[in-house]
């Protein structure tokens, strides 16, 4: 007998043996144990997005009104809690178990599923992330991420810089519909301001890194990285240090300022009145903050009014407005001169009106009572109502051509275009043929219908002291250093010849030096103006100011409305000269200063007003 013969038996059956093991640990494995099923299932690829920084924003001279801080998100995957999660988080958080079962119901409805990550807290600072982070390792189901948040460095500016937030789920799915895929269900999106007409050249170009994981979610390689392009930076046209100075000047008042360099249509400074402070719209507070700003309806300190309130009456400062369309279709001319008969209209003490600088000068009422109606009737008709329509319908065309009536496209969102009544408003409010120049002659001095925005009574300004020409106002000096849009570059024509303008700009010249605009004297600066009393029957009238200076080549023009300030020459006036004489000379002399520190003293409001700046 072969001596081998046995030995090869016993080999066999050990290698059987040993396949019948390997065999029923694969099986058990594979199919009978699920635990390896799921870790074999983790071991995969992933693609992760990477956010890309936003861009910061400057003011005209490099100075950072926009940037960025690190904060901390809390992320939490409802599918990853057990059962003893819930308590851990209510503690580490100081939250009760109903507000966490109200974070988790939003944590997984809407577009947002249990199995991904949502976020739960905002924007932790450093100080409140150390706190919890050590803790944080202990609960698989919560984990927190660093973003860069903006941070505010001159705290100025809120109405026109605006604020970003999370994208909601009607934002996300608008984007989507469009087209846009750039947006995830975390990301955020400018709202208002700048932040949201500038928001796909702040937001930058989104990343990817292509990586594969463990069965334990870690990283083991990575594959390939596209990095994210940061968002471009935006210079704006602000001079942040005017901006501070307006916003000083307007604390306990409520109105707007607007200055514009009158040779390109750039906003130096845009303030609304109330105001708050730009880093309230931000972090976890956010939501506190803005409903604490929202529920003062009485002020309404969220509304940016420059370019929101556009049914402000511009008052007497609409006068210079008729002047010039008069001249331009002959029915006056310099010289014209029209007494000062209180009995047609209500006008103050002063000397008699007989050229049309001393009717500037002294804001005759009764002197534009009869401009407009020679704008308004012809010298002979047989129909004076068909008469004023067709009066009217033409001095409707000349006031739209200084920017009346329609929306500039100042590029800022919520600009309103004002309203110039027209024939078929006077038609429908009245019936046709049932009103005349007698039933509309209050349009004459800025009353009446007539509705401005504050940025198109600025714009005035610029407009008058470039003798018929504007470029639309805007915020924007370059992005990344290229060029702004060509429609800020386009120049445009009013209705009335450059000649016409030269005895308007010394009537507005001898406002400030002898006539109603005295107390917006700037020393040694030549400065033009007007000042306009708005009627308020429910309290104080309103205070109204433009103004540019100097006479010769103008670098500012500005226009500052008060709410409850009286009359023109009391508050709009003064703040006006404080501005332009620091644009100009970047300081304020003693007479400036001693101006500051009265108007920065003054609280100017209607008794009714829940005033909380």
């Amino acid at each position: 007998m072969d001596p081998f013969q046995n030995r090869r038996w016993v080999i066999i059956l050990i290698i059987l043996s040993i396949s019948f093991i390997f065999v029923f640990r694969l099986l058990y494995i594979q199919v009978i144990n699920k635990e390896w099923a799921e870790r074999a299932s983790q071991i995969s690829s992933k693609v992760e997005n990477i956010q890309p920084p936003r861009g910061f924003i400057y003011d005209r001279n490099g100075k950072l009104l926009v940037g960025a801080e690190k904060v901390y998100d809390i992320y939490i995957l409802p599918k990853a809690i057990i059962e003893t999660d819930s308590s851990k988080i209510c503690k580490l958080f100081n939250i009760s178990i109903e507000e966490l079962r109200s974070l988790l119901h939003k944590a997984t409805s809407g577009y947002n599923v249990s199995y991904k990550a949502s976020v739960i807290f905002e924007s932790l600072s450093k100080q409140e992330h150390a706190r919890v982070s050590p803790y944080l390792g202990q609960i698989k189901s919560v984990y927190a991420k660093a973003k860069t948040d903006r941070g505010y460095p001159y705290e100025a500016a809120p109405h026109l810089l605006g604020y970003i937030r999370r994208i909601s789920q009607k934002q996300f799915q608008r984007a989507m519909d469009s087209g846009d895929n750039f947006y995830s269900k975390n990301d955020f999106i400018g709202i208002t301001g700048l932040e949201k007409i500038y928001e796909k050249e702040l937001r930058g170009q989104r990343g990817n890194v292509n990586y594969l994981k463990d069965y334990a979610g870690n990283k083991v390689e990575t594959i390939d990285k596209n990095p994210a392009q940061p968002g471009k930076d935006i210079h704006t046209t602000i001079d942040v240090e005017l901006q501070k100075l307006g916003e000083e000047l307007m604390k306990n008042k409520i109105g707007s300022i607007v200055a514009i360099e009158p040779s390109s249509g750039e906003v130096l400074c845009m303030v609304s009145a109330p105001y708050y402070k730009p880093s309230l719209l931000t972090g976890k507070d956010f939501a506190k903050a803005y409903k604490n700003l929202k529920r003062n309806d009485s002020i309404k300190p969220l509304i940016n009014r420059p370019i929101y309130n556009d049914r402000y009456r511009p008052g007497s400062i609409f006068k210079l407005v008729q002047a010039l369309i008069a001249m331009e279709k002959g029915v006056i001319d310099s010289n014209t001169s029209f007494i000062c008969d209180k009995s047609i209209i209500g006008c103050h003490n002063h000397e008699q009106p007989d050229n049309l600088m001393k009717a500037i000068k002294h804001s005759c009422n009764p002197y534009f009572f009869h401009v407009y109606k020679k704008i308004i009737l012809s010298n002979h008709f047989d129909n004076y109502f068909e008469e004023s329509r067709k009066g009217l319908k033409k001095w409707e065309e000349d006031v739209r051509s200084f920017g009346f009536g329609s929306v500039l496209g100042a590029d800022i969102p919520e600009e309103k275009s004002g309203f110039i009544p027209n024939v078929q408003f006077y038609d429908k409010w009245y019936g046709k043929k049932r009103w005349a120049f007698s039933t509309i002659y209050s349009n004459s001095i800025g009353e009446g219908e007539i509705g401005v925005s504050p940025i198109q009574m600025a714009n005035l300004a610029a407009i008058i002291a470039n003798k018929g020409f504007y470029y639309t106002p805007h915020f924007v000096k370059n992005i990344d250093g290229n060029q702004i849009a060509k429609k800020y570059r386009t120049k445009h024509l009013t209705c009335v010849s450059e000649k016409y303008f030269t005895p308007v700009i010394s009537a507005m010249n001898e406002v400030v030096k002898s006539g109603t605009g005295r107390s917006a004297q700037i020393d040694s600066v030549e400065v033009c103006g007007k000042t306009g009393t708005v009627e308020n029957k429910m309290f104080n009238d309103h205070s109204v100011f433009i103004a540019f200076a100097p006479k010769e080549n103008p670098k500012i023009a500005i226009a500052v409305y008060v709410e409850y300030g009286t009359w023109g020459s009391k508050w709009a006036a003064p703040i006006s000269s404080v501005l332009m004489e620091y644009y100009l000379n970047r300081k304020n002399s003693k007479i400036g200063l001693k101006k500051l520190e009265i108007i920065k003293e003054a609280i100017i409001l209607n008794p009714k007003s829940d005033f909380t700046n």
